[in-house]
């Protein structure tokens, strides 16, 4: 795949789509196949970091300590100190709400137990829990605001039960080369975590939030 060849198919998606209200996403669909996914080897779940935002702003709750809570309340969209744990985790409502509303939890690592003990039974479920592997679980002298930006630009690609992912890449007014580094930077990244490369992908298709598909490969 050619990052000209997406810029063109980009073009033609607007141009053919109908115009509505609002501005719509732009949506990378990528099905594979020769995967058995009920082995762990053949499935896919990883974090891959963009050049480029998606449009899509990514609301971001600090779950920290006393070291990190004056920087959490000055970068991110919502911070919690370890102080307001156990009352908030009484409110599970309150707490649904939170995760809700954020996309990412980060954690100060020295009270990832804490973390685990008032919320997991909450974000744990829903896949919310502050992950390593995004760089969400931080030290005591973390910089918060390169990670706060970083996650604006990370996507997770994730295909466990069906042989599918999708995500966004952009919006409609997005630069169409913003966008096709992002669906590059995509299939690029996830080839190389598939078994068989290349002959694990099925078709990629793009499309904008209703409209129909357009096929890449």
């Amino acid at each position: 795949m050619k990052k000209e060849d997406i810029l063109k198919s980009l073009k033609e998606l607007k141009e053919k789509s109908e115009k509505r209200n609002f501005k719509q996403t732009v949506d990378l669909i990528i099905s594979l196949k020769n995967l058995n996914l009920k082995k762990p080897e053949d499935q896919v779940d990883f974090f891959q970091s963009l050049h480029f935002a998606t449009g899509k702003k990514k609301k971001v709750c600090a779950l920290v300590g006393p070291e990190l809570i004056g920087q959490a309340k000055e970068v991110c969209d919502q911070a919690i100190s370890v102080d307001e744990f156990d009352k908030l985790s009484k409110d599970k409502k309150a707490v649904k709400k939170i995760a809700r509303e954020c996309d990412y939890f980060i954690a100060q690592a020295n009270i990832m137990a804490k973390v685990a003990a008032a919320f997991g039974k909450i974000l744990g479920p829903k896949g919310k829990m502050p992950n390593p592997k995004a760089g969400c679980v931080v030290p005591p002298n973390a910089n918060l605001k390169v990670l706060y930006e970083r996650l604006q630009k990370l996507v997770k690609l994730s295909a466990k039960t069906m042989p599918m992912i999708q995500c966004n890449v952009g919006k409609e007014d997005s630069k169409n080369e913003e966008v096709a580094d992002n669906v590059f930077t995509i299939y690029d990244s996830l080839i190389h975590h598939l078994p068989g490369g290349k002959n694990n992908i099925k078709h990629v298709l793009l499309k904008l939030t209703m409209s129909k598909p357009i096929k890449l490969m």
